[in-house]
């Protein structure tokens, strides 16, 4: 006769199901993978010393649990981020298997919204996230984040106010993967006249090497910096370079390897204007998601 399922089965079960949502939170509050999954080991360790008799809505502890964890390490990485070298750009996570990333749909994943979020405040950015992605209802959130619903009412409204101010309407997914497509080949190739045609007025390229990989220690502003700086060095970048077009943060992007190894994952932001940011993460330690 199989043994009977004991209370760390129990639990086991009962956090598994939850994980997902855990990993969504923490990602979104984080923009990185490898501090989210620290983060959800953590809750699970609080979990298993946890009297969970007492515990009414095992989803509603859990996710109060990384919540509040998430809003303790932005605060933290927000000062690390002071010393950080050159731009810092989120960690691309794949969305093919989970397009949503744990969440009921994909508010706050793409990287138009993390890079606007970065600028929020903790609590801002977890109230947005979790009404926004999860949907959670004002009640709730009030008790998850220790305040009242008219205070987290409008911690929601400042922040949807701010991201729509920040961000221009993306392009449709089919757009923005033919965007990124030329603007690849264009890179690629050297061709002046079609990066500029593709690239908005008021470009920005970002480039994420975090002091471990070759990369631009500042931002590259303008349509003309910004194309020639890409056809600075495309006679010694692409060099022996293999393109792989995937999905990260629910948008195309362009793999880069070289000898079989994933260095950079480039992606491009585009609106009506063309496209208004490069974004190319080139740091070995934010590249292990996607590759």
């Amino acid at each position: 006769m199989a043994d009977e399922p004991t209370e760390l089965d129990d639990a086991v079960a009962v956090f598994n199901e939850v994980r997902p949502r855990l990993m969504g939170i923490a990602y979104r509050m984080l923009g990185s993978h490898a501090e989210a999954e620290d983060l959800v080991q953590e809750v699970w360790l609080r979990w298993q010393a946890a009297d969970r008799s007492t515990v009414q809505s095992p989803a509603a502890y859990l996710s109060t649990a990384v919540t509040r964890l998430a809003i303790n390490a932005s605060q933290s990485a927000r000062a690390r981020r002071e010393t950080y070298i050159g731009p810092w750009l989120p960690e691309p996570v794949d969305t093919s298997a989970d397009p949503y990333l744990g969440a009921e749909r994909g508010e706050a994943l793409s990287f138009a919204v993390l890079l606007v979020l970065e600028r929020l405040s903790p609590t801002e950015r977890a109230a947005y996230i979790l009404r926004e992605a999860f949907d959670y209802p004002y009640d709730e959130l009030a008790a998850m984040l220790q305040s009242t619903e008219p205070a987290v009412r409008q911690l929601v409204s400042r922040a949807r106010k701010r991201i729509r101010a920040e961000r221009r309407t993306e392009v449709s997914g089919s757009q923005q993967k033919k965007l990124l497509s030329a603007f690849v080949e264009a890179a690629r190739s050297g061709d002046l006249a079609e990066l500029e045609q593709l690239l908005a007025k008021d470009a920005i390229s970002y480039s994420d090497g975090g002091g471990a990989a070759r990369a631009s220690r500042f931002p590259v502003v303008g349509r003309d910096r910004v194309a020639k700086y890409y056809r600075s060095f495309h006679t010694r970048f692409w060099v022996g370079v293999e393109v792989e077009f995937s999905t990260a943060n629910g948008r195309a992007v362009a793999l880069l390897r070289r000898d079989g190894e994933v260095f950079a994952v480039c992606t491009v932001i585009a609106s009506a204007d063309g496209i208004d940011e490069v974004l190319m993460q080139m740091n070995p330690a934010k590249l292990t998601a996607v590759a």
